[in-house]
């Protein structure tokens, strides 16, 4: 499944919930099943500056696609990180400097987290977009 196709089914299923309260429980359930990190890995070179909640992402490059591995202390956020970590995890470099993560959108995110979060959740996605070009250059610079 492409990165879009991925995003489009998250957008139908939460086109599926009526009302936000069922999409914030939505959103903690994921959050509750999300399998996190180690603790051992909640260092201060994998947490995020600029968010609310603590957060933290490690990534790794397997076979030429990336290997995401993110958490949070918030159950909502650790909900957002288990969708992106379905929107993005195991693809090629490339492909997640290029992703749009327009369902962050449609789903309404952005107009009903408060801004301290919705900040939080750009810092997120800023550094998904910042570890994919890493590794993108580590692919070129080995060409060479």
């Amino acid at each position: 499944m492409t990165i879009d196709e991925e995003q489009n089914l998250i957008i139908t299923e939460f086109s599926r919930l009526d009302d936000w309260l069922k999409k914030y429980e939505f959103l903690s359930t994921l959050g509750k099943n999300h399998t996190g990190i180690n603790q051992e890995m909640k260092t201060d070179r994998n947490a995020l500056r600029g968010c609310q909640s603590q957060v933290w992402i490690c990534a790794q490059m397997i076979s030429g696609k990336v290997n995401f591995r993110m958490d949070s202390d918030s159950l909502i956020i650790r909900g957002i990180l288990a969708l992106l970590l379905r929107v993005i995890d195991y693809r090629s470099p490339s492909e997640i400097v290029n992703a749009n993560f327009y369902f962050l959108r449609e789903i309404g995110l952005n107009t009903t987290l408060s801004p301290s979060r919705a900040n939080g959740v750009a810092t997120i996605v800023k550094t998904i977009k910042q570890l994919g070009q890493k590794y993108l250059e580590e692919i070129s610079n080995n060409k060479d």
